[in-house]
């Protein structure tokens, strides 16, 4: 039996479909609404979801570069450890604890690797947003990294789960 409840279809229909917000390259986005964060074109670039399950605070940055010390220019959210760390303190100033938060990263690939260590820009990357979560006692719970494909991502922030699109694979959830 189907009640009426004095709502609209189209009513309903938002109500049921959270909101979508585009993250773009160095960029961040914090949520406490159960809005879905969404970033694409992550080749060597990290993302890195962040989510508190008992407040729901979730949030999503596309870091480019591994340390601002190599290239400081005024955007935080372009470098894997000031990134990260701006993410954790607004996930902070809306309401979310680093003793529950919980990580999941993706991308870092080394799609175009033209250094001569062989430690491209995509590891260096996962390597820096690795320490700067450790420095904050944030437990990776979720990665799909490296690699040499391209990836899209979508943080669900209701739940916490980070779905990776990947050129040559199959989709994740993580």
């Amino acid at each position: 039996m189907k009640v009426y409840d004095g709502s609209t279809q189209s009513e309903q229909a938002e109500e049921a479909e959270p909101e979508r917000v585009k993250v773009g390259i160095a960029e961040y986005d914090v949520t406490t609404d159960g809005a879905v964060l969404t970033t694409s074109g992550l080749g060597s670039c990290i993302g890195v979801a962040l989510h508190d399950p008992e407040t729901g605070v979730s949030g999503l940055v596309h870091v480019m570069l591994p340390s601002a010390d190599e290239m400081d220019d005024g955007n935080a959210a372009k470098f894997a450890d000031t990134g990260t760390e701006l993410l954790v303190e607004e996930l902070e100033a809306a309401g979310a604890s680093t003793r529950r938060i919980e990580a999941k990263i993706a991308g870092g690939s080394d799609m175009l690797d033209f250094s001569e260590s062989g430690t491209g820009i995509g590891v260096r990357n996962a390597e820096q947003v690795r320490e700067t979560l450790s420095e904050y006692g944030i437990p990776i719970v979720g990665e799909d990294v490296g690699g040499d494909h391209g990836r899209s991502l979508r943080l669900e922030s209701r739940t916490g789960d980070l779905v990776v699109k990947s050129a040559n694979q199959e989709d994740s959830r993580l």
